[in-house]
């Protein structure tokens, strides 16, 4: 009787060991977030290299194919449709060099599980037909996820410095004082 105690016993502490070990060798399950701007940011930054390449393919691949397309230029004019900026990225590229771009300030807010628009302050800085250029501006793109694919769908840049001749309303001027 004594033997059948002390199995008793042994089994006891072997069967706790046994838990412990199973509920260490458990894998702790993390969650993790998905930053859901993650796509549309990396579509962004393929504009941008692609601005600072000079390569107007690399920069179409971006926008959305469609002849409904806006884009609001920085120089006060607008170009519609995709076939349209794609033959003026062409023709302008292949006269622009050495290009740095910066943007700053990137925000991405999401307007749901298909929309997305993203504002951020750049500076632009290259050299067309053999002379320096540089500007700043804000910009603002308007993503869309089509099919399972983040595309812009429009886009707004401003100008930091309009050109004087353009007419500014005084209520949207920026005051120095």
């Amino acid at each position: 009787m004594r033997t059948d105690k002390m199995k008793k016993f042994a089994i006891f502490p072997l069967l706790i060991l046994a838990l412990t070990f199973s509920a260490f060798g458990q894998k702790k399950t993390t969650v993790q977030k998905v930053d859901p701007t993650k796509d549309v940011r990396a579509v962004f930054d393929r504009l941008v290299e692609g601005i600072k390449q000079a390569d107007a393919a690399k920069v179409m691949s971006v926008y959305n194919k469609s002849e409904d397309f806006l884009f609001f230029n920085n120089n006060g004019s607008v170009t519609r449709g995709w076939e349209t900026m794609k033959t003026n990225r062409e023709a302008t590229y292949k006269n622009a060099k050495n290009v740095s771009l910066e943007p700053t300030g990137v925000k991405i807010e999401m307007l749901g599980k298909d929309a997305a628009y993203l504002t951020c302050k750049w500076k632009q800085q290259q050299e067309y037909n053999g002379k320096l250029e540089t500007a700043s501006g804000r910009m603002t793109l308007v993503f869309k996820l089509i099919g399972k694919e983040w595309k812009v769908v429009h886009l707004h840049t401003s100008p930091d410095n309009p050109d004087a001749t353009r007419p500014v309303l005084s209520s949207e001027r920026e005051s120095t004082n």
